[in-house]
Parts: structure tokens; C-alpha cells; sequence
């Protein structure tokens, strides 16, 4: 197993970092991996479980972390009848895989910082299943009791290898991006977002954000047309997300074409990709800061206060998005309103539409002690109540109660004096989300699962009806398609980090005009097309 961590850590530091998520860093709880007895009759029982997480829990320690911690504590203690304690490491979301690389294959189940569970991206997953670092689930998911609530069982039996086994838990299905508009923006374009079909209508859009006065200020050609978290994510799949006009039907890594295996990066999709990206970047349409950006930052350029510089396009996920770049916006008094824009034609000739991501995962660590009880109790403690329909899937999915959400009766009032005061009012017993914690002008939207993409939905009511949270995940659900599913074999394992990072490089040089689309093919062909080959042939041999 050693031999395999070795070789992994070299292999992922470059891996898929989770996405559609916040910030968010530190640590709750303390450190130390499960720890607990073997009872008489085989049973293991759990006093503490320690997990590693990302950005998708949005109960951080500066937003309600330790009340969701206490809660969670006290509701599964007494669901299965004995104290566990619950440590969350929480790591920022830059830099995750590459932690999470460093702490699995460096550390040992016992160690004092080694996690119990953790989240993994789908293409994670792939790259860690091999390893014998995790430990397969598929019977402990089979007789979950959840299952008789289970609405989309095609979720995690896609996880399953192709011998049968299932080392990741999928509660959610994977959801995806969409591309927003200002209206505001727009309306001075003197269009609307049904007048934007095509990709020269894009284009043609971003170039009017660039070249006119869109924010009004006064003062054309400051502002830009599109920012993005990179011109394409060669390490998160599925790379083409944040920029889908411009990629249109390319894939730019391993994917399943026809029935077959093919290295996207070496197609003419790619090749025409860069070129329009290039074209872009070079009539200063698309805002500079894209090549360094993460999601953070351009999110936030997105919906600065100061709009001279911002951009009038940001493709970012659907659903809780839609609601929260909203009132970013409000708050920071630069828009009220974003429209989606439909996939536009090239797209739809192509994928078929926006892609939806293959879902994020748990994982449980196996401690190769040649015995499933410790990993069995993990599982009972956190993910079969993770989907109980009732108290323990409510904090997962709004975070504690009379901190994030409540059922008591109440009044409040966002940005109170401003243009965009907001009063609320809530009768005793009715259920609703409170102000955020860290923000107390903001209204909390959501913690880890999202209640319209969970596989298990609650069976307690407990329904969040923001208009724009429904009106952005119905939109997504009719314009999307499956993305490819993710590559996963031995050579890929090895080679990917330096594989993602040449792309990644190669890409940045042709769209800033350093070399032509065409070079970097051929550069990228010289140094990786026999190990491409053998990627291909082994990713088809194994079909």
C-alpha cells in the first residue's frame, strides 16, 4: 500500500480542487483519528470521528461551526445510543488535494491528524480507489437505512468500479455551471437574454462591455467583458466550465468519444478553443486577471463596489449561486438583478448543453487491519445519518438550529437604512433560515447538501422556497447534460500532475499570444504523446 501512497503523492498534487464552494479555513474540535472499543460481539463503538472538509461546508468556525458541531454531537449520540465526538478539520480551499495528498499518503490510520472521512472530487476518488487508502463501502451503502428514501440510485451506483466495489458516498448529484449576466449591463447593450443565441451574439456583448459605458459611469473601454477562475481548469473537472462559450463541444483531457478513449487536449476542438480565447484576450474583452484568479477572486471582482474595472459575465455554479452573487451585488449597491443566459447554439450542437459535474464524494479511510468494524461504525455514525430525512440531515443541510435556521418566531431586517432594506417576519412553527452568523445582512442559504440536489430529500418539511435558489436550480436542470465521466487508470495516476501542469501552461501561452494555438499542440505532442498513447490504451483496454 506504502508503495502505492508513494507513488500517488507525486501524482496529485496538481489534483482536482472541489468547487462551486466558499472559503473558509481552520479547524474545530481538536485532532485525533476514530477512536473507540470492540464490543463482545464484534461491534465497534465509536467515541470520536475525525473528517477533513473543504469549502462546501459553509458552517465555518467564524459562521456557526461549533453550535453545528454540539448539535450534531447530541443528535447522533442519542440516534445510535453512546457519546462520539466530532472533529472537522476544515482546510482552505486552494491548496485541498494537495493537503489532502500530503496527509494520506505521509500519515497512518491512529495518527493524531490523520482523518476517519473526508471529501473527495469524483476525479479524486479515481486517482485515491487504487491506492488501497480507502476503504470499499458498496456493503455498508447497500444496507444503508436510508435506502428506502433513496430517489437517485444512479447517483453512487456510477461510483462503482468495474469489479463492483463503491469507495465513495455521493448525498448529493453533482450540479454544474451557468453563465450570468447584469442586467443592468445588458439593458444599456440595448439587448435582452433572449437575443443572445449564438456565440458571435456572445462575443459581440462582451466586446460592448469592454468598448462601451456599460456601468454608466461615464467612461467607456475600463471595464471588461468576462472574468473567469482561469481560462480553463486543466485540474478540476470538467475543465471546461468556467468558460463554456469559448470551449463550446472541447474537452480538453481524457474523455469517452463514440465509445472511445481519446486525449481532448490533442483535438482541433482544442485547438480552435484557444483560438477564440486568444482572440478575446487580445482585444482585452476577456479581464487579465482570469489567468492568476481563483473562484474567489473573480467572484468577487465580479460584484465589487468599485464596477470601473468588473465585468458583465461570470460563469459560476447554479442553484445557491444565483442567490448569493445576487445579494453580493445588492449589498454592495452595483446590481439588483442577473439573468441566465440558455446555452447558446454552439453549445447545445456540441454537448447538448451546460455540464453537469459528476458528484463530490465521502470517503472512510481503511486502516488494513483486516477487519470492516471501525469503518462500518464511521459509516453508521456519519453518512447513514447524514440522510436520516429528519434532525442530523437538517444540520447537514441548513446548519444549527436558532443559529442558521429556526422554527421560532421572529423579525429582522437586512441592510436596515439602505436602498435595499429587507424585512422579514416568521410566525411561531414556521421554518425558515436566519441572518448569517458572520453577516448579519446577509440571509443564510445553505450549509453542506443542498435539498433540491440530495438523494435522500428530508421528510420533515423542511423546504427552503427562495424564489431564486428554485429559480436557478430549475434552469440548470433543463439546460444541462452528464459531463464525460472522469479518466482512471495507472499511467494517468502517475503522470497527471505534470500532464495538468503543462496543459495548463501551454494553455496560458496561446491565449496570451507567447505561441499560436497550433504550437502548443504540437509542443504538448513532442513532450506527452507517448504517454498519451499509453493512457488511451489502457483506458480502453479496461472498457
Amino acid at each position: 500500500m506504502k508503495k502505492a501512497a508513494a507513488l500517488l503523492l507525486s501524482a496529485v498534487m496538481a489534483a482536482t480542487v472541489l468547487v462551486g464552494c466558499g472559503g473558509g479555513s481552520g479547524s474545530s474540535g481538536g485532532s485525533g483519528s476514530a477512536s473507540g472499543t470492540m464490543n463482545e460481539d464484534g461491534t465497534y463503538e465509536l467515541t470520536q470521528i475525525n473528517i477533513i472538509v473543504d469549502g462546501t461546508i459553509t458552517a465555518t468556525t467564524d459562521a456557526g461551526q461549533a453550535e453545528f458541531i454540539e448539535q450534531w454531537e447530541k443528535a447522533v449520540s442519542e440516534k445510535l445510543g453512546h457519546d462520539i465526538k466530532l472533529n472537522i478539520t476544515q482546510l482552505d480551499h486552494s491548496d485541498y488535494s494537495g493537503t489532502v495528498s500530503r496527509t494520506l499518503t505521509t500519515g497512518n490510520p491512529g495518527d493524531a491528524n490523520y482523518p476517519d472521512a473526508l471529501i473527495m472530487s469524483a476525479n479524486m476518488l479515481r486517482q485515491y480507489q487504487t491506492t488501497g487508502l480507502l476503504w470499499n463501502l458498496k456493503d455498508a451503502y447497500d444496507n444503508a437505512e436510508f435506502q428506502s428514501r433513496v430517489t437517485l440510485p444512479n447517483v453512487n451506483i456510477g461510483l462503482r468500479t468495474a469489479d463492483g466495489k463503491q469507495f465513495g458516498f455521493a448525498p448529493t448529484y453533482g450540479n454544474g455551471c451557468v453563465t450570468y449576466v447584469k442586467k443592468s449591463w445588458l439593458d444599456a447593450y440595448g439587448k435582452t437574454i433572449d437575443d443572445i443565441k449564438t456565440f458571435d451574439d456572445y462575443y459581440n456583448m462582451l466586446k460592448f462591455f469592454h468598448e462601451g459605458d456599460p456601468d454608466g459611469d461615464g467612461v467607456s473601454g475600463k471595464t471588461y467583458g468576462v472574468i473567469a477562475a482561469g481560462y480553463g481548469k486543466m485540474d478540476e473537472t470538467p475543465f471546461i466550465n468556467y468558460m463554456p462559450e469559448f470551449w463550446q463541444g472541447a474537452f480538453p483531457s481524457f474523455y469517452q468519444k463514440d465509445g472511445v478513449w481519446v486525449d481532448g487536449f490533442q483535438e482541433q476542438a482544442t485547438i480552435d478553443a484557444l483560438t477564440r480565447l486568444n482572440k478575446a484576450y487580445s482585444e482585452d474583452i476577456i479581464d487579465p486577471d482570469t489567468e492568476e484568479a481563483g473562484t474567489k477572486q473573480a467572484r468577487e471582482k465580479f460584484f465589487s463596489n468599485d464596477q470601473t474595472t468588473s465585468e458583465g459575465v461570470f460563469t459560476y455554479w447554479a442553484g445557491t449561486w444565483l442567490r448569493t452573487l445576487t445579494d453580493n451585488m445588492i449589498k454592495n449597491g452595483v446590481e439588483d438583478e442577473l439573468v441566465q443566459l440558455p446555452p447558446i447554439q454552439e453549445i447545445k450542437d456540441t454537448w447538448g448543453g451546460y455540464l453537469n459535474r459528476e458528484a463530490p464524494v465521502w470517503v472512510i479511510t481503511d486502516d488494513q487491519d483486516g477487519n470492516d468494524a471501525r469503518e462500518q461504525a464511521i459509516f453508521d455514525a456519519l453518512f447513514d445519518t447524514m440522510l436520516d430525512g429528519d434532525v442530523v440531515q437538517t444540520l447537514w443541510t441548513y446548519g444549527a438550529e436558532d443559529v442558521h435556521w429556526s422554527t421560532k418566531a421572529e423579525s429582522f431586517v437586512l441592510n436596515p437604512g439602505t436602498d435595499q432594506e429587507q424585512a422579514y417576519e416568521y410566525a411561531d412553527g414556521e421554518f425558515h433560515l436566519k441572518q448569517s452568523p458572520n453577516d448579519p445582512n446577509s440571509l443564510w442559504k445553505k450549509n453542506h447538501l443542498d435539498s433540491v440536489l440530495v438523494i435522500a430529500p428530508l421528510t420533515n418539511g423542511f423546504v427552503n422556497d427562495d424564489p431564486l435558489i428554485q429559480e436557478g436550480n430549475t434552469f440548470f436542470t433543463e439546460n444541462c447534460v452528464d459531463a464525460p465521466a472522469a479518466a482512471s487508470c495507472d499511467t494517468l495516476t502517475q503522470y497527471e500532475a505534470d500532464i495538468v501542469n503543462d496543459r495548463t501552461r501551454l494553455m496560458n501561452l496561446a491565449v496570451t499570444g507567447e505561441i499560436t494555438p497550433e504550437q502548443a499542440i504540437e509542443e504538448y505532442k513532442a513532450s506527452w504523446g507517448d504517454i498519451s498513447a499509453q493512457i488511451v490504451e489502457e483506458l480502453n483496454a479496461a472498457e
